[in-house]
């Protein structure tokens, strides 16, 4: 039993890196956030809120989808098991809350966005990293002499290769000076980000094939780049204007 109860609760190693990430890249975050005209405080706050609302709701949405389970065993509800846990629903809650709280205090939502980008390109390269630390993500076999061994395989090192695009994404970021038109700099970002999992996506071997082989992570792949081109030329003629 005493057993079980550590198992449930263990801190899973590959979650360190995770947690490094997300304060490395909401410290560097704070030293550019008053160029978007967003105060650390305002950008501290925001983070802690999605963040919570992130969790939370990335578990409550699993737990719904998978109700029939936790009712046999309702301490998996608490479990820090990264497993269970539902990203779209997490992103869709942290949204609300990053929309809800803008809107209390009369920021622009996309200079939040701005401000928060370089914390977004951090954790992406973290969670590259994780999915290395904890076999998944894991590539197609290959013969490649840069090639990992896992799963009984010789396979394509897709997280390190996740963990370089995104390297090279917060490169451009931090390089060039922040875009003065809210929106750009987050837009850029996650075009750039699309672009990169729409190439490497390929290479990934726990992929889902939906309508004849098509693979459904660069059909979404596909989805954000043009959302974000779209949104991207709304905003630039917006700026225009103004």
């Amino acid at each position: 039993m005493l057993e079980t109860f550590q198992n449930l609760f263990a801190p899973p190693r590959h979650m360190i890196l995770l947690v490094i990430a997300a304060w490395l890249g909401l410290t560097l975050a704070e030293r550019r956030t008053e160029k978007f005209g967003v105060s650390k405080d305002d950008l501290n706050n925001v983070s802690f809120y999605s963040l919570i609302a992130f969790v939370i709701g990335g578990r409550i949405s699993y737990v719904l989808q998978n109700i029939s389970a936790f009712s046999k065993s309702p301490l998996g509800i608490i479990s820090i098991n990264p497993d269970l846990f539902d990203p779209i629903g997490a992103l869709a809650a942290a949204l609300i809350v990053l929309f809800a709280y803008s809107q209390r205090k009369q920021l622009s939502v996309w200079s939040v966005l701005d401000a928060l980008t370089l914390f977004f390109a951090i954790l992406a390269i973290g969670l590259g990293l994780s999915h290395l630390a904890a076999g998944t993500a894991f590539g197609l076999p290959t013969d490649l002499p840069w090639g990992i061994n896992l799963w009984n395989e010789t396979r394509h090192p897709t997280q390190l290769y996740d963990a370089i695009a995104s390297s090279l994404i917060l490169i451009l970021l931090w390089r060039f000076k922040p875009n003065p038109h809210p929106g750009i700099t987050f837009l850029t970002f996650g075009a750039l980000t699309a672009l990169s999992q729409l190439f490497l996506q390929a290479f990934r071997a726990d992929y889902t094939v939906i309508f004849n082989g098509l693979r459904q992570e660069q059909i979404l792949a596909w989805f954000a780049l043009l959302a974000c081109f779209s949104l991207l030329e709304i905003r630039i003629r917006s700026a225009n204007k103004t």
